[in-house]
């Protein structure tokens, strides 16, 4: 994926080198390599490949596939749509995932600092948008008031 941007350690870098094909529709051929599957295309051969949902895909059923899941993306079809921000927080938080969090789809620069307090750790930023420019977008706010995955105590608790 070009414009791809990845926290390691905390620190954000473009990474040129992504090995993951994103494959948007379900009875595309598959191209050989790294894949990041929709979920109903995945769920037909659950397989070590990626997956990703769409923003109306409930994210519980993928708990006992954890093991075998390098990467989950979660889709944006317009930046008005929210309900990725949930489902990043719900998979953080309440299911425990560890691994690669990707955001795809209308990712844009506003975004990815609140990205980043929902559990993102790699944002697939839109591609006529540029990847230098976005970093600085992960710079972000320097207090947040509520909690996040990041930091999980409201700012009065932090006093």
């Amino acid at each position: 994926m070009n414009n791809l941007l990845r926290l390691e350690e905390g620190v954000a870098r473009i990474d040129g080198d992504d090995a993951w094909t994103l494959v948007r529709e379900i009875d595309a051929e598959l191209p050989l390599g790294a894949l990041i599957l929709p979920l109903a295309r995945w769920l037909e051969d659950p397989v070590q490949q990626g997956v990703w949902l769409g923003p109306d895909d409930e994210v519980e059923p993928l708990k006992p596939w954890f093991h075998l899941l390098p990467l989950i993306a979660l889709d944006f079809p317009s930046f008005r749509d929210g309900r990725g921000y949930s489902q990043a927080y719900l998979l953080r938080t309440r299911l425990g995932w560890t691994g690669e969090l990707r955001a795809i789809g209308d990712v844009l620069r506003d975004q990815l600092s609140h990205m980043r307090q929902c559990g993102f750790d790699s944002f697939a930023v839109r591609e006529d948008k540029s990847a230098e420019d976005a970093l600085k977008g992960l710079a972000g706010m320097s207090v947040l008031y509520g909690r996040s995955v990041i930091e999980p105590r409201p700012l009065f608790r932090r006093r």
